[in-house]
C-alpha cells in the first residue's frame, strides 16, 4: 500500500477523541476513548493496524477525482468522488451528544464515528472494507453478524459495533469487506460505536439524524464564539480546529491528534503528542483569548491549575494527560512499521521527566492575562501556586535545563529558558498585590532583573550578532522571535532586530517556512508565525501581512496544518493536525489586526 501524504488527511473530532480519513475515504486513525487511548484503527503507523475505508471501488483508477470540504465552521467533512459511472458524497462526523449546545460541545461524547454516502449521480459502486485492530494492532477480533443486520468487532478491551441502513453486512473472519451500489438520489448511512468491553453496550445512533445534530451543535459552538479580526475565514478554520482538540471533560488542548508522525521521513524524532503541554499554555490562552473563547480559556487554566496540585521541590512537568496524569511513562511498538517506515513508534512521552525552567513562566503569564477574570483576591489553591512557582524560579533559574525543544541530549542554558524565567519573575511582581502577605516582590524583582542582565550579557553573541540558543553557543535558534512577543526586549531594539535579521537570512527558506536550527530539514510552522508577529512589531506591516499569507497557503485543502513542513516538496511532517501550528495562525493574524495588543 502507497503512504498517503500527511496533508492528505481530513480531521474529525467530538472533543473526546478524534479520527484521521483519508482523500480514499479510509479513516486510517482512530482512539475512540479518547485521544490518548489505544487506537483501533492505526494504518497511518502499519499497513496491518487496521482502517475502515468507505468510497467508490474507482478509487484511484482514471477518471477519479475528489473534492472535500467542511460544512462551515464544523469538523463534520463531505467528500465528493466524481467517477466515470456518477458522483456520490460521504459525509463523515464524530457524532455530538444530542442537545450538545454552545460549551457543551464534546462533554458527554458517544463514540460514534458517523458515515453517510448520497448518491448524487449515476449509479456508483461502493467498496466497504472494515478491519478494525484494537491496542494499536496488537489485537485481531471476533467479527459477529447480528440479527439487526450490523456486524460486532470485539476483542481486548474494546467493542465496536458497525450498522448500516437496509444494507445487512457480511462478517468475513476478522474483517467485513462487500460492494453495493448508489443510485442517484439514494442514501446509506452507516454508525460505527465503541465502547468498552465491560460497561454499558456502544450507543445507537440514526446516521442522518446524527450528523445533523452534529453540524448544529459546532455551528451554536461557533454563534457563541464570534471573531472581529482580519482573516477572519481563517482564524475560525484554526480556532474550530484547536476546539477539536480539546478534550471536553477537562478543558485540555492536546498537542496534536496523533503519535509518531516524523519530523523527518525514515527518521526516529518521531514522539507522542497526543498530551497537554504547560509549555504551550500561554500561547494557547491567548490563541482562545483571541478567537473569543473565555469559557475555554477558564476551563484550560482550571485544568492545569488542579494538575499541578501542590508546588514541592521537584519542577513542574512539561506534560501531562489529558485528566491531569503525571506519569505517561513512553514505550514503543516495535509491531508497527511506523509511518512511512520511521521507527520507533512511540507511546507516551519522556518529556514529562524532562527539567524545563519555562514552564512556570508559561503558567504565571497566563494568570496575569486572566487577572481581570480571577478577581482582586486570589483564592487559595491560585495563590498557592502562584508563589510555589515564582519561588521554584527564583531558586533554580541558575539551572540548564532541555530547553523549549526538549532535547534528549545534555542539559544546557538554554536563552528561551531564561527569558520564560524572566516572565514568570516579571509577572510575579504584577501580580503581587494580589498573593497575599508571603508576596516578596522587592526580592522578585532583584531576581527578574539579575535574569535580565544575564540573558543580555551571556545569551548576545557578538559573532553571529545575535541572540543565540544557548549561553555560550554560535548555533542560532529560532525561538529567539519569542523573546519580543513576551515583552523581554521591543522588537525595534536594535539587538533584536539584529536577530530577526539573522534568524530570517539564516533559518529563512524561499517560501516563507523558518526552521527551528540550522540543522532541521524542515520549516517550523509556529517559528514561521512568530516571524510574522515580530515583522509587525518592528513596524513592517505590508511584509508581515505578505508572510502570514504565503505561510497560510502550506495549509492542506481543509485549512490543516502539521508541525513542519519541508521547504523542497511542501511535505507535511510530525504530528497532524498540530495544535501549536494554528496557535501560531490565530496569534498572527490578530497580531497584524491589532498591534497594541497582548
Amino acid at each position: 500500500m502507497e503512504q498517503p501524504a500527511i496533508s492528505d488527511y481530513g480531521f474529525l473530532s467530538d472533543c473526546r477523541s478524534g479520527a484521521l480519513v483519508g482523500l480514499d475515504g479510509s479513516v486510517d486513525w482512530w482512539c475512540p476513548d479518547r485521544f490518548d487511548s489505544p487506537s483501533v484503527f492505526a494504518r497511518l503507523l502499519d499497513p496491518g493496524a487496521g482502517h475502515y475505508r468507505l468510497a467508490p471501488v474507482a478509487v484511484g483508477e482514471p477518471g477519479h477525482r475528489v473534492e472535500r470540504a467542511y460544512s462551515p465552521d464544523t469538523l463534520v467533512l463531505r467528500t465528493v468522488h466524481h467517477t466515470p459511472e456518477g458522483s456520490v458524497a460521504v459525509t463523515d462526523a464524530l457524532a455530538a451528544a444530542a442537545g450538545a449546545r454552545g460549551h457543551d460541545l464534546g462533554m458527554e461524547s458517544p463514540a460514534v464515528l458517523l458515515r453517510v454516502v448520497e448518491g448524487l449521480t449515476g449509479r456508483v459502486r461502493m467498496a466497504l472494507d472494515f478491519a478494525p485492530r484494537p491496542e494499536h494492532g496488537l489485537l485481531t477480533p471476533y467479527v459477529h453478524e447480528q440479527p439487526d443486520g450490523g456486524v460486532l468487532a470485539a476483542a481486548g478491551p474494546a467493542v465496536l459495533v458497525l450498522r448500516a441502513g437496509g444494507l445487512p453486512l457480511r462478517a468475513d473472519r476478522d474483517r467485513v469487506h462487500q460492494e453495493f451500489e448508489v443510485a442517484a438520489g439514494q442514501t446509506v448511512g452507516f454508525d460505527l460505536a465503541y465502547a468498552p468491553a465491560y460497561g454499558d453496550p456502544p450507543a445507537r445512533l440514526d446516521p442522518v439524524a446524527g450528523l445533523n445534530e452534529t453540524i448544529q451543535a459546532w455551528e451554536a459552538f461557533r454563534e457563541v464564539h464570534p471573531y472581529s479580526g482580519r482573516y477572519p475565514e481563517l482564524v475560525r478554520a484554526s480556532s474550530t480546529a484547536l476546539t477539536g482538540l480539546t478534550y471536553g471533560r477537562s478543558g485540555a488542548v492536546a498537542a496534536a491528534l496523533t503519535t509518531s508522525l516524523p519530523e523527518q521521513l525514515g527518521g526516529e524524532l518521531n514522539y507522542d503528542y497526543r498530551y497537554s503541554w504547560l509549555r504551550d499554555f500561554s500561547m494557547t490562552m491567548r490563541a482562545l483569548w483571541v478567537a473569543a473563547c473565555p469559557h475555554e480559556a477558564s476551563r484550560l487554566f482550571a485544568w492545569v491549575t488542579r494538575s499541578i496540585g501542590r508546588i514541592g521541590d521537584d519542577p513542574v512537568p512539561v506534560l501531562f494527560g489529558l485528566q491531569g496524569e503525571r506519569d505517561i511513562s513512553e514505550h514503543y511498538c516495535p509491531h508497527l512499521d511506523g509511518y512511512a517506515g520511521s521507527q520507533p513508534v512511540r507511546i507516551g512521552n519522556e518529556a514529562w521527566k524532562q527539567r524545563q525552567l519555562d514552564v512556570p513562566g508559561e503558567i504565571i503569564s497566563s494568570v496575569w492575562r486572566l487577572r481581570d477574570y480571577l478577581g482582586q483576591t486570589f483564592d487559595e489553591e491560585l495563590r498557592e501556586m502562584v508563589l510555589g512557582l515564582t519561588e521554584q524560579v527564583a531558586c533554580t533559574w541558575q539551572l540548564p535545563d532541555r530547553g523549549m525543544w526538549e532535547a534528549r541530549a545534555v542539559e544546557r542554558h538554554f536563552v528561551s529558558s531564561k527569558v520564560l524565567c524572566w516572565v514568570a519573575m516579571d509577572r510575579a511582581v504584577r501580580l503581587a498585590n494580589r498573593l497575599g502577605d508571603r508576596a516578596d516582590p522587592r526580592r522578585w524583582a532583584a531576581v527578574r532583573d539579575e535574569i535580565r542582565a544575564t540573558v543580555l550579557r551571556e545569551g548576545w553573541n557578538d559573532e553571529i550578532g545575535a541572540f543565540t540558543a544557548s549561553f555560550g553557543s554560535t548555533e542560532l535558534d529560532a525561538s529567539a522571535l519569542f523573546l519580543p512577543v513576551v515583552h523581554f526586549l521591543p522588537a525595534t531594539d536594535p539587538r533584536m532586530r539584529a536577530t530577526i535579521a539573522v534568524v530570517e537570512r539564516e533559518l529563512g527558506t524561499d517560501d516563507g517556512l523558518v526552521r527551528r536550527f540550522s540543522h532541521d530539514p524542515a520549516g517550523f510552522v509556529l517559528c514561521s508565525f512568530w516571524l510574522v508577529e515580530c515583522l509587525v512589531l518592528t513596524g513592517e506591516q505590508q511584509r508581515a501581512e505578505a508572510l502570514f499569507e504565503q505561510v497560510v497557503g502550506h495549509a492542506n485543502d481543509l485549512g490543516l496544518f502539521s508541525e513542519q513542513i519541508d521547504p523542497a516538496g511542501g511535505l507535511h511532517l510530525g504530528n497532524f493536525p498540530q495544535a501549536l501550528s494554528h496557535i501560531g495562525l490565530i496569534n498572527a493574524a490578530w497580531r497584524i489586526t491589532d498591534p497594541t495588543q497582548f
